[in-house]
């Protein structure tokens, strides 16, 4: 069946940045035919936009959904003090609270125009299965597509680590498990709905031996590398005490930077390092109010971009962010810009294509990111005929100025995911309220 979206400011994100003031998409099943302005095609069923703004659907490059659990703690805190006080209560975790964490966090990026989620999941207490399932149902439940990961810690507080000694697995278990949720969830090729990642949590919780075994196994079965990097100066203080160098010359060590890679935060990076990202091909996740809610600091992503290194952006943990809204940090990354480069440091819509196009980017999937034709028909639609836009000449710009606006629309795969503001698939009064009973076993 096909579906004529028309009457729209169509952003398509292409290479050419191509936009129609008064355009339309035609999608055919589940993939985009056609994007154009003009003579409109024929199509089984016609949606009129009413001149909304249409963006390719958001994709989010780093979030822990488990961590809406516990929203609002250690507030005052660096990373490091933060990760001491949180590590124990995220202990608790099972495969029923993180389904009920996951559908909250889910259902929250939806809701902010979000089509693809990656989800770095790192907690694996002991005895507790089950857990990066309950957020692969939730996302099919909802309608998003997920890029899940096994994530693995193995260096403990006795071992010279940051994590708990409770908290960290033995290299073998972690390989042997994440060859497992591979075979069983994996799904490759254009237009996957369900894709996992390697993604050892960090260089002050992982070993260098595990994270090179990692990526000897993502390399075997060709899945995608993820780890934390460069987030915060104590971070640097640790790999130069601990293993001589910085992080990134720690990471090299390790050959983990190169294409098939990307990096959440890196904040703290030298033009020597920016570089090497650009030449090996090594992405960037950047998770901007994330890192001002830690007193980290700001990513150096006017530099990055110029360099040619990957970025897209990402939400980060709703215990360090609270709010799983992408649409918020594509606003959050155009101030924390301009605020370290100045008015022009970057546009509206270059902050609309870190979120979308440079997302796509990032986690290696070139089936997503843009509106054209052969590409996933995933897209939000924001209204124009709000409050916050009148005046607004410029209404692509303006939906970030005055962001962040809840889509109107949300379209993955075809499918409406949100409908008039609202979840189709699910109820969010229901998740919300099913998420506090899980919530409050974490509370105290």
């Amino acid at each position: 069946m096909s579906t004529l979206y028309r009457n729209g400011w169509i952003v398509t994100m292409d290479d050419a940045e191509s936009e129609h003031e008064n355009g339309w998409i035609l999608v055919d099943g589940s993939t985009i035919a056609s994007v154009g302005s003009g003579m409109e095609p024929h199509a089984d069923e016609r949606v009129d936009l009413n001149g909304a703004v249409v963006t390719p659907g958001l994709i989010n490059t780093h979030h822990h959904l488990y961590q809406t659990l516990t929203r609002a703690r250690a507030q005052q805190a660096d990373l490091f003090t933060w990760l001491r006080e949180l590590y124990p209560v995220w202990s608790r975790i099972d495969a029923d609270a993180e389904y009920a964490a996951a559908r909250t966090g889910i259902a929250e990026l939806a809701l902010s125009g979000c089509t693809t989620v990656f989800d770095h999941h790192y907690v694996f207490p002991r005895g507790r299965e089950g857990l990066i399932e309950a957020e692969v149902q939730a996302a099919r439940e909802i309608g998003l597509r997920i890029v899940a990961s096994r994530g693995s810690m193995d260096l403990g507080v006795s071992d010279g680590g940051l994590p708990p000694d409770e908290l960290v697995e033995d290299l073998d278990a972690v390989l042997a498990e994440t060859e497992r949720l591979a075979a069983a969830i994996h799904e490759p090729g254009h237009g996957a709905r369900v894709q996992l990642a390697v993604a050892p949590c960090s260089p002050f919780s992982v070993t260098g031996r595990l994270m090179e075994e990692s990526a000897a196994l993502a390399r075997r079965l060709d899945l995608p590398l993820h780890t934390h990097l460069a987030e915060t100066l104590e971070e640097e203080a640790y790999c130069l005490e601990l293993h001589g160098c910085r992080p990134v010359e720690y990471l090299d060590r390790l050959g983990w930077l190169a294409d098939d890679v990307w990096c959440a935060h890196c904040i703290h990076l030298s033009e020597s390092d920016i570089s090497r990202f650009a030449s090996t091909g090594t992405g960037v996740a950047h998770c901007p109010t994330s890192n001002l809610r830690l007193g980290a600091g700001a990513a150096p992503v006017r530099e990055m971009v110029n360099a040619g290194v990957r970025v897209g952006l990402g939400v980060d943990g709703s215990a360090s962010n609270e709010r799983s809204d992408l649409f918020f940090e594509v606003k959050q990354a155009l101030l924390v810009c301009r605020g370290r480069g100045g008015g022009a440091a970057i546009t509206a819509r270059e902050a609309i294509r870190l979120g979308t196009r440079g997302g796509a980017a990032v986690l290696c999937r070139d089936d997503i990111g843009s509106l054209e034709p052969g590409k996933c028909a995933d897209f939000a639609v924001w209204r124009t005929d709000v409050l916050e836009l009148g005046g607004a000449d410029d209404l692509v710009a303006g939906i970030v100025f005055a962001g962040p606006f809840r889509p109107d629309r949300l379209v993955v795969g075809g499918e409406t995911v949100v409908s008039d503001g609202h979840l189709v698939k699910a109820d969010e009064t229901e998740i919300a309220k099913a998420h506090r009973v899980e919530a409050r076993k974490f509370s105290g």
